[in-house]
């Protein structure tokens, strides 16, 4: 990243440009911070010493990088930090889905088209806007797709505080947001953190189904729904299946009891409503799917990533939770002989909750 070359810039006024081209973009909230993360990154070695991110080795990886964004994009000066709300409208009643063991429960982000391409498309837009403004502009910009702290950044920003489950959380918003990042070269002005308003409430630490929040702050990843469906490739630790029930694709839990989401707002992003109908579907109608299908349908959703080996071995665990029956029985049976290890693994567990 080049250096920036003094002009006569109001960067107040700058700063403002910014955030009504954000809103215009589509992004609900903007600010700016500087490139600090010293405290966050000590919590970030300690959680890692701890081995709390499991197999997702690309935690550790890059070092400093992801605590230092002078480090990862030299020459960075601010983060301007963005979200953007996902909860897709007319999307079925979540408790109600979880509650019914043989449909399938999809994190609310994953209903739709994968964010990425949104976020990085707008966030794009808006880095162009910036340089057409400031000829010196030098920057990248990043949506869970590099080392970066993002949470940690958006805090700072002014975006929200950070929640006991280890998400962010704002009082207008709730946490059912996506958060992106330009890091920019430019000495605008850096907003203040918010304050906290958690309180006493413990809501998320008491619903997690898996006990993966250990304390206020302290995240266990290995137990977490979400990297046991979604990170983790191999095989589900077996005392970890019961206690997964019908989630196929992550978990929500934690933020459907948290008292800020009352506030928050549905999506007015297309690309985030629901398709395929996968916010009502059964289990035994995704298990049927073959790779193909599997490909086709999922085409352009995050859910893609996992494969199909993946996504039947968490159907296979979801299906082993499901009301005692021999018609589940015949649907986990089809796929006893699977190609794979991993889905016959699952699958013969599965069948053995059946047996019991």
């Amino acid at each position: 990243m080049q250096k920036i070359i003094p002009q006569q810039v109001d960067w107040l006024v700058l700063a403002a440009r910014i955030r009504e081209w954000a809103h215009e973009l589509g992004f609900q909230a903007a600010g700016v911070s500087n490139t600090d993360l010293a405290v966050a990154e000590s919590g970030l070695f300690e959680w890692l010493s701890q081995g709390w991110n499991g197999e997702m080795d690309y935690m550790a990886k890059h070092g400093t990088k992801r605590s230092r964004p002078e480090e990862l994009v030299r020459g960075t000066l601010r983060v301007i930090s963005l979200r953007m709300n996902y909860f897709p409208p007319n999307a079925r009643e979540s408790w109600e889905v979880l509650a019914e063991n043989e449909s399938a429960y999809i994190s609310r982000y994953a209903l739709g088209r994968d964010y990425h391409k949104v976020m990085r498309d707008r966030l794009a837009k808006l880095a162009e806007k910036i340089r057409a403004e400031v000829s010196e502009y030098d920057g990248r910009v990043f949506t869970d797709s590099a080392p970066v702290m993002e949470v940690e950044l958006a805090r700072k920003a002014g975006l929200g505080w950070r929640g006991k489950h280890t998400l962010l959380l704002t009082r207008e918003q709730g946490s059912w947001f996506f958060l992106g990042e330009i890091f920019v070269n430019l000495p605008l002005p850096v907003d203040a953190p918010q304050q906290e308003h958690c309180g006493s409430c413990t809501r998320c630490i008491d619903v997690c189904p898996t006990h993966a929040i250990i304390e206020p702050y302290r995240l266990d990843a290995r137990r977490c729904i979400s990297y046991l469906t979604i990170e983790l490739k191999g095989a589900i630790p077996i005392e970890l299946r019961p206690l997964i029930g019908n989630r196929i694709y992550g978990c929500d839990d934690c933020q459907l009891v948290c008292p800020w989401n009352g506030f928050a707002q549905t999506t007015v992003e297309p690309d985030f409503a629901v398709r395929h109908g996968l916010d009502d579907v059964s289990l035994a109608e995704l298990f049927a799917w073959d790779e193909e299908e599997f490909k086709v349908r999922l085409a352009g959703s995050a859910i893609y990533r996992i494969g199909h080996e993946q996504w039947l071995r968490n159907i296979a665990v979801a299906l082993g939770n499901a009301p005692r029956g021999a018609a589940v029985k015949a649907v986990l049976e089809r796929r006893a002989n699977h190609e794979s290890e991993l889905v016959r693994e699952h699958v013969e567990w599965a069948l053995l909750q059946h047996s019991i």
